[in-house]
């Protein structure tokens, strides 16, 4: 499901500034993924912050797992295309981490490494070069995924994304949504509010 709504960012003076945009996906495929709804959340209020945002689920855009010989017999995957383009169109991420074994999971890691391949006329890394993104992980379990974030954290800062240092790891993700997506918790209610208004502050400030 992808969502584009026409929204600009005014800044307090009054200046309109030109969109932020804002790609944002759950390493998840599970259709009823906890870090799916987080996610949604956090997209929705990065749009009430100002940004145009992609909300994008990676079961849409299936790859195969990493293989050079299968790059270098086919070169790269349709969907491999696809979200080189969708990561180059934006300036920001919103990544849902969920932890798999004290990491991420092998979609998100997969997806990283597709994106990162390097094409003819591109600069290397074009696709996450400048991008700046949020990290954000929700489990049953009572760390929330923290340990997942601290790898995505480092693949990510090591391939020209400035990561915000605020990050979101919620416990108990099970019993955290009201019905209508929003969270119970004032807290971390205001705290993805607070983070997502970063995450488009920090944007417009790196731009202008």
């Amino acid at each position: 499901m992808i969502h584009q709504p026409n929204l600009a960012f005014v800044t307090k003076k009054g200046n309109l500034m030109s969109h932020v945009k804002i790609l944002a996906f759950a390493g998840s495929l599970r259709s009823g993924s906890y870090n799916k709804q987080l996610v949604q959340f956090a997209a929705e209020r990065a749009r009430q912050a100002g940004a145009e945002v992609t909300l994008i689920d990676l079961r849409d855009y299936a790859l195969p797992i990493y293989d050079a010989d299968l790059e270098e017999e086919h070169g790269l995957p349709e969907n491999g295309r696809l979200l080189k383009d969708l990561f180059r169109q934006h300036d920001g991420l919103i990544v849902g981490c969920p932890e798999y074994n004290s990491s991420i999971t092998a979609v998100l890691k997969n997806t990283i490494d597709w994106v990162s391949r390097p094409e003819e006329d591109r600069a290397p890394l074009d696709c996450f070069d400048g991008k700046v993104a949020l990290l954000l992980a929700a489990s049953p379990g009572r760390l929330g995924g923290i340990r997942g974030l601290v790898t995505a954290r480092v693949i990510l800062s090591n391939i020209k994304v400035l990561v915000l240092p605020d990050q979101l790891a919620i416990p108990q993700i099970d019993q955290a949504f009201a019905d209508d997506g929003t969270l119970f918790n004032e807290h971390h209610y205001s705290m993805v509010d607070q983070m997502a208004i970063k995450l488009v502050d920090t944007v417009n400030r790196l731009r202008s």
